[in-house]
């Protein structure tokens, strides 16, 4: 599991300016840049809020890393690790 210290988030791997929503740890935060994935998931995604811009903060992991708990636009909501991977973040 990565972590960040909240001021520089380190845990994107190879690019620590840009990465996927399944790599970052707990406390990790950044902005959406990018959503991917098939039509339908793509779509499911865009309506949870997943929208370009749009803040999102990893709160934690399930003991066995899947399900993993975000916090966007105000409230909470919990993604697989093959839908997180979809969502492209910028961290800050």
């Amino acid at each position: 599991m990565n972590t960040c210290d909240l001021t520089g988030c380190n845990a994107c791997g190879g690019n620590p300016q840009t990465c996927s929503l399944n790599t970052l740890g707990a406390g990790c935060r950044g902005f959406v840049v990018a959503v991917s994935g098939d039509a339908d998931l793509r779509r499911r995604l865009l309506e949870m809020g997943f929208c370009n811009g749009a803040n999102v903060e990893v709160i934690r992991r399930a003991p066995l890393g899947d399900p993993i708990e975000f916090r966007l636009r105000g409230y909470h909501l919990s993604l697989r690790e093959e839908q997180a991977k979809c969502v492209h973040i910028a961290t800050r």
